[in-house]
């Protein structure tokens, strides 16, 4: 079996600059970030939502979803596929 192209799409760059977007705009450290994640009942290291970030690694379904209740979104504002019009520049605590 081939190995799998690990290169990262157009939707999950866009999902990590919303994941560091929304971050930064809420005022947690990826530490912090992590941390909410973790607590939520998904292990998650600073590291990883670094790498998620900078895009040097995939963000799975299970990552997103769970980072995106751990930031108080839709997943879909995470694929910029919010059908109330929220955006990461937008986008408010629920």
């Amino acid at each position: 079996m081939a190995a799998r192209s690990l290169e990262i799409g157009p939707t999950g760059i866009r999902a990590a600059r919303t994941i560091e977007i929304l971050r930064t705009e809420r005022g947690l450290s990826q530490r912090q970030l992590a941390s909410r994640v973790a607590a939520l009942g998904h292990p998650m290291s600073n590291s990883v939502l670094s790498r998620i970030e900078r895009t040097q690694r995939r963000c799975d379904s299970d990552d997103l979803v769970i980072i995106a209740e751990a930031l108080h979104i839709s997943a879909s504002v995470l694929l910029g596929r919010s059908p109330s019009g929220c955006t990461a520049r937008t986008c408010r605590d629920t």
